[in-house]
């Protein structure tokens, strides 16, 4: 059975940085793309950043230049270093990765909370 786990939240005062780790089990597929998503208390969960196989990175709007998104091939391993955070970027963050037959998997989310 395929599972994400997350690790890495955690709360943080406005400015600091985080890095977050998702890392892939069980699955026998190629992995085709890894992403972070994030959902806000009242929000829809929106993309965060996404590096697909090549490694092709896609960044928010409002991450870019303050968010990295990496991945570790030999360890199924993709991280999201953050700095500068701001209050804004309190959320849930949810690990998603798509294979190669098309299904995507999703994390059971890890909270990052902004504030002093």
């Amino acid at each position: 059975q395929v599972q994400l786990v997350e690790s890495g939240g955690g709360l943080v005062q406005p400015g600091g940085s985080l890095r977050l780790s998702c890392e892939a089990f069980g699955s026998s597929d190629s992995i085709t793309a890894l992403g972070w998503y994030r959902q806000a208390p009242g929000k829809q969960r929106e993309l965060v950043a996404r590096i697909i196989s090549g490694g092709t990175t896609v960044y928010a709007d409002s991450v870019k230049g303050r968010c990295t998104i990496s991945r570790d091939n030999p360890k199924n391993t993709v991280y999201l270093q953050m700095n500068s955070l701001k209050p804004g970027d309190t959320a849930v963050y949810y690990c998603n990765m798509q294979v190669y037959s098309g299904v995507i998997y999703w994390g059971k989310g890890t909270l990052v909370t902004v504030s002093s």
